[in-house]
């Protein structure tokens, strides 16, 4: 038996191999390690960083949403002021104008009445002259003398004063 073929036996290669091993790992653990221990810590407080910001960050975005509602609900109050205060100023600009248009109305009305008023008795005055005038010549035409002028003068006076209480009644009614 040759101890070369026993494989569980260490021989000089092994010490060698595992001397290589424990030169290694202890490289390892002194140089490798201690970089890689840093960049894993200096990751995991960018990471830390990053999830305070991440939380300051939805803490701001919350408050801006809320002043955002508020704002909103400001901007929306104030257009139903505005709104309201709109719809009383088109009611108050409708009762003004339907005032001044029911003012204008009432004035031409007024005015025309006035018109034909004073058009009916300018026309009274000059039929009550002209009847005054033909019934003098109807008279003195039938009686065929001279009537007394003064008289007759009474009688159209007459005549017109009630031509002039019956168009009063006209107009009254």
């Amino acid at each position: 038996m040759s101890t070369g073929s026993i494989f569980l036996l260490p021989n000089g290669t092994w010490f060698v191999e595992l001397a290589v091993v424990v030169i290694i790992l202890w490289v390892v653990t002194k140089y490798a390690l201690p970089m890689l221990n840093a960049a894993i810590e200096a990751r995991q407080d960018k990471i830390r960083t990053a999830l305070a910001a991440a939380d300051e960050a939805r803490a701001a975005a919350d408050a801006a949403g809320d002043e955002r509602a508020r704002v909103l609900n400001e901007a929306r109050e104030q257009a139903r002021d505005i709104v309201t205060n709109a719809q009383a100023l088109s009611d108050q600009v409708k009762a003004e104008s339907g005032a001044r248009g029911q003012a204008e109305y009432d004035r031409i009305v007024a005015q025309a009445n006035a018109e034909v008023a004073a058009a009916r008795q300018r026309a009274i005055d000059e039929a009550s002259a002209r009847i005054g005038e033909i019934v003098f010549e109807l008279v003195a035409k039938v009686v065929g003398r001279e009537v007394d002028q003064s008289a007759h003068q009474d009688l159209v006076r007459e005549a017109v004063a009630a031509l002039n209480a019956e168009a009063q009644r006209e107009s009254n009614r």
